[in-house]
């Protein structure tokens, strides 16, 4: 910002002078009706007055040659120090002043929304697919620094931030605290573990999922305070190795994984009607397991006969 002002500032005195330099030369053809002598401080005063208003009919040029030059050379250069200084003021002033109103509106709506740190591949994929389950793009917010990304982003509709995401401000700014989940996929290992501890910190109740790349990250991106870490790699591994033992396998992971296919698996918590019966004899899909008081047990285990008050169940539904 700072750096555009110095830029005008210059461009305007770069205009200034030259329209200095052509009426020193060309003094002879301007005339002081006071004491009918023209001096540097005569010009200066000129060329000021006459940039920046039509000038007091003090000193006034008299040959052609002068007016012509004040027609094709000082009234245009007039034309763009005033461009200039109303788009300075609408840039570091009004511009400003909108965008902080308009942002404070953002933040005072942004309630229940999911962070997405980092616009790369993977962030911009998960936003996608949060957009075809059915996610309003107007709760998505996105951070980035890249230009392309963010123009990217906020063509989808979401909410977008050119900040950093390990720092303090940049999550204040967008509610984290108040988020229902925060997408970290950051690029690099360190840099994604770095922005869950910040996040973990703001907002120690929200769930936070991460992408790591290597799998010896894993462990301190979950002491950072990862509830998900997702590693791209081993995934795809998986559903390699998954394809060897039948053909349908992996495609059915992928069936799961993708919004267009045809089942999906979602994670609930168990209904007055459900306790007291089993895992397999809820009605509203496929139970595979149930987490209880921190705890895992899969369908074929006793804990999961008899449902109880609290327990989380993870069920394949139809699409």
């Amino acid at each position: 910002m700072w750096l555009s002002l110095v830029w005008r500032v210059l461009l305007a005195f770069a205009l200034i002078a030259t329209a200095l330099a052509g009426h020193w030369f060309d003094r002879d053809g301007l005339r002081d009706n006071v004491d009918g002598a023209i001096s540097f401080v005569d010009v200066l005063y000129f060329t000021m007055i006459t940039v920046t208003t039509v000038g007091y009919g003090d000193i006034v040029p008299v040959t052609d040659q002068a007016r012509m030059f004040d027609t094709f050379v000082v009234t245009p250069v007039r034309l763009f120090v005033w461009l200039i200084f109303l788009g300075s003021a609408y840039e570091f002033l009004f511009k400003h002043v909108w965008e902080r109103w308009r942002m404070s509106v953002i933040q005072s709506k942004l309630k229940g929304h999911i962070v997405v740190a980092g616009y790369g591949t993977s962030g911009a994929e998960a936003v996608s697919e949060l957009i075809r389950r059915g996610t309003d793009p107007a709760e998505i917010v996105v951070i980035d620094h890249e230009e392309d990304g963010l123009a990217a982003a906020e063509g989808c509709g979401t909410n977008i931030i050119d900040g950093d995401a390990t720092r303090n401000a940049t999550l204040e700014a967008v509610q984290v605290a108040r988020a229902r989940a925060i997408l970290v996929s950051a690029g690099r290992d360190d840099t994604s573990i770095l922005i869950v501890l910040t996040a973990r910190r703001l907002a120690p109740d929200v769930p936070i999922s991460v992408v790591i790349r290597s799998e010896d990250n894993e462990a301190l991106a979950r002491q950072a305070g990862a509830d998900t870490v997702i590693n791209p790699a081993s995934f795809a591994g998986m559903l390699l190795a998954g394809s060897t033992h039948g053909p349908h396998i992996a495609d059915y992971m992928a069936d799961l994984a993708n919004a267009g296919g045809r089942v999906s698996l979602r994670e609930r918590s168990v209904t007055p009607d459900e306790v007291g019966k089993p895992l397999a004899g809820i009605s509203t899909g496929l139970g595979l397991r149930i987490y209880r008081g921190g705890d895992c047990h899969g369908f074929w285990e006793p804990a999961s006969s008899q449902l109880q008050p609290g327990d989380l169940i993870v069920e394949v539904v139809p699409r």
